[in-house]
């Protein structure tokens, strides 16, 4: 007898080959057994006209902090996802020197937009090295596994305190020394290492990211601690202005050490198509025997706007300042007094900053969000073609729709990759044979993302109700945030449904499925608040054999393992019919 039979489900196996209806048999946390008319099962799932799959791999997230405190790893976990990579972008919490516990708090905050506040409260300092990071989160009971990246701006700030913090070059002594803390945590089981190099990624005190400046020697030497470790993957997230270089350098990395490269692949407004070269150099990568993978996102890197939100319209005049800490209710009592309504909508105070300037004028790329949320709007949705039909100002549209639902609403201010105005060049990323899906950034951005419901929405806007323009097939989408992605981390254990492979699923109620409207909670230590999105149509996922959450319930099954380095596919000891 099995201990677990999911029955007449329509199974997407994750290997991207058509779906097929089958019973799926689970002994254990392995997958034994898939075909017709298998034994009978301890427990049994009645999976007709159901998907099963298996667990999503999400590969770029923040959970660093929050997986010492959360064991469901929220919300990722409520979306189907049964395995998450952490410390991306150079950001983490170790190795930490005792006195540096605050400075990587604090860099964490200006990055990531996690409260330090949580953070503060939240982390139980039990560590100083990596490895010692990694026996930490290895004895916290969990439902899902995770696995964690060596962050550049831990390892910088760690061997060079204040020369590293500050961006100063780095030596060879230096070099040597954040290469040796690097592979020690490859052995140890880190799954990578990860860099950053972009100007939106400054910690609270406006410094950038250390290692932001950091030079190919530096980043070539550390990358050759992989090589030497023989396994990881090095993460980067960089703005590409020099892109030739930046490719050089994630091209050298990958030959000389075989160590596969991943960067962050987006399409901004002011180079709408740099990522056809961006793609076309990693094809010229791989010809010559390189690595470097692109890593893309399934919706637009957009940003929520509302009363709760980190930013929006309204945030930098001067009569919103006055009121804006506030409690919401009184707040928003506040703003509908025609007087403070006319004080702040009328203000024409200049903003210095261009980004600031961009995100609370641009009202031609503002939208409301809807519900369900739309993550495509055509531009005649736009608070800006909204105004124009109403004869009204953008900045009284949107400062309108930001008090419905007494002051909750939520508007969408796509960022990268809507530079045309609908999702098509996102979805030529998407299907390119060497991309890889990612930039969830699931525990992050608290206050102003939420996109760790993108392994729901690939699903649903993706798989079944794009209006502007082509789909992509299911057995596609599943795959490409399983198998794939499980792939590039060596985690050959999971992401396929088959014999010996790690029984991580999901049964989705593919017609139901839907993601929830975002909404602000306050449950993070210290009451510190983040959006939050759930989501319909998981009726079970299971983690290592074991149901952790039935119709979006937890059922109390910790099943969910630290994952240390490189795992084994399956032997051929069981059996497919």
């Amino acid at each position: 007898m099995y201990e677990l039979v999911i029955r007449n489900g329509k199974v997407v196996d994750g290997t991207g080959g058509p779906s097929r209806v089958a019973d799926v048999a689970v002994r254990g946390d392995r997958i034994v057994a898939v075909g017709e008319n298998l034994g009978p099962g301890e427990r049994e799932i009645d999976a007709s006209g159901k998907l099963v799959t298996p667990g999503w791999v999400d590969i770029h997230t923040h959970y660093d902090g929050q997986a010492t405190w959360d064991p469901h790893v929220t919300p990722s976990s409520w979306h189907g996802v049964t395995s998450v990579v952490m410390g991306n972008c150079g950001v983490g919490f170790a190795p930490a020197h005792p006195e540096r516990h605050d400075w990587l708090i604090q860099l964490m905050e200006g990055v990531e937009d996690i409260p330090g506040s949580a953070l503060a409260e939240g982390i139980e300092w039990q560590w100083e090295t990596f490895p010692e990071y990694l026996d930490a989160l290895e004895k916290i009971p969990r439902s899902i596994d995770i696995g964690a990246q060596v962050p550049h701006g831990a390892v910088r700030a760690y061997v060079m305190d204040e020369r590293g913090a500050r961006n100063e070059k780095a030596s060879e002594e230096d070099i040597e020394k954040m290469a040796a803390i690097v592979r020690e945590a490859i052995e140890a089981g880190a799954l990578g290492f990860s860099t950053s190099r972009t100007f939106l990624h400054r910690a609270k005190d406006g410094e950038p990211v250390p290692g932001s400046f950091a030079s190919a020697d530096e980043l070539i030497g550390i990358g050759h601690a992989l090589g030497e470790a023989g396994s990881g993957v090095f993460e980067c997230a960089s703005d590409l202005t020099d892109e030739s270089a930046e490719i050089a350098w994630m091209h050298t990395i990958s030959k000389e050490t075989g160590r596969p490269v991943t960067f962050a692949c987006l399409q901004g407004d002011h180079d709408p198509k740099q990522w056809k070269r961006l793609l076309a150099a990693c094809e010229a990568s791989a010809a010559d025997g390189g690595r470097v993978t692109p890593q893309v996102a399934a919706r637009p890197a957009g940003i929520l706007m509302g009363l709760e939100s980190t930013i929006h319209p309204f945030i930098v005049k001067r009569a919103y300042r006055e009121i804006a800490d506030l409690p919401l209710e009184e707040r928003v009592a506040r703003m509908r007094e025609p007087a403070v309504r006319a004080a702040i909508v009328d203000d024409t105070e200049a903003v210095a900053s261009p980004m600031v300037r961009l995100m609370t004028e641009a009202f031609h790329k503002l939208f409301p969000l809807g519900t369900p949320p739309d993550y495509e709007p055509g531009p005649e949705k736009s608070v800006a073609a909204i105004a124009k039909r109403e004869g009204r100002r953008p900045a009284e549209v949107a400062y309108d729709m930001m008090l419905q639902q007494e002051g909750r609403e939520l508007l969408y201010f796509p960022i990268l990759g809507y530079a045309e105005g609908d999702l098509e060049d996102m979805r030529s990323m998407m299907m390119h044979p060497q991309s890889v899906f990612g930039l969830s950034d699931g525990g992050a951005h608290c206050a102003t993302i939420c996109d760790a419901s993108i392994p729901t929405y690939l699903l649903t806007h993706w798989g079944r109700d794009r209006k502007r323009g082509a789909r992509i097939p299911v057995e596609k989408l599943v795959s490409a945030q399983s198998r794939e992605t499980a792939a590039l981390y060596e985690l050959n254990d999971r992401g396929i449904i088959a014999p010996g492979m790690k029984a991580d699923i999901n049964v989705i109620d593919f017609e139901a499925l839907q993601i929830h409207m975002p909404e602000m909670v306050r449950d993070l230590p210290a009451g510190a608040g983040r959006l939050l999105q759930g989501a319909d149509g998981y009726d079970y996922t299971i983690c290592s054999g074991e149901v952790i959450f039935e119709s979006g319930i937890a059922t109390g099954a910790m099943p969910g393992r630290l994952i240390r380095g490189p795992q084994k596919g399956p032997e051929s000891e069981t059996r497919s019919d």
